[in-house]
């Protein structure tokens, strides 16, 4: 642990995907699902939780019921990202962006009110400084 990278056993490995896969459930059930206490299952999901290892807990959105009917993932080339992050992170129909190497710059996951709102997406990134998109669009998620 020297570098600073947490070592997990087998049982907090396997709280981690119960977590993920269901954020809110009880101590009680997930103590009952690793086979410990209720008490014990949350001290170590607060020993998760305050070496860094859960970073949080969310809400899963469904963007469709909202109108976000589409989902796509751009790959732009930008010669210059300076304010790009900032600018990203102010926009509701971003899923996540990422500096990527190979032949794009950044990476974004977005969903959007149908082809319009991907065209009005795109249009954006343009004036942003995109040079040349890629847009892969989402048919189904596997998780």
């Amino acid at each position: 642990m020297t570098d600073g990278t947490v070592v997990l056993d087998a049982i907090d490995k396997e709280i981690l995907g119960i977590l993920q896969s269901d954020g809110r459930i009880s101590w009680q059930l997930l103590g009952d699902r690793v086979h410990l206490s209720a008490n014990a299952a949350a001290e170590r999901v607060r020993r998760l939780q305050r070496s860094g290892v859960i970073r949080g807990f969310r809400a899963e959105i469904d963007h469709a019921a909202m109108g976000r009917t589409l989902e796509a993932v751009v790959s732009a080339r930008m010669p210059h990202t300076q304010g790009f992050d900032d600018a990203v992170l102010k926009r509701d129909d971003v899923l996540w962006a990422a500096h990527v190497t190979g032949e794009a710059d950044v990476s974004v996951a977005v969903a959007c009110n149908g082809t319009a709102g991907l065209d009005s997406f795109l249009r954006w990134l343009q004036r942003e400084g995109a040079t040349a998109t890629r847009t892969d669009v989402v048919l189904h998620r596997i998780r």
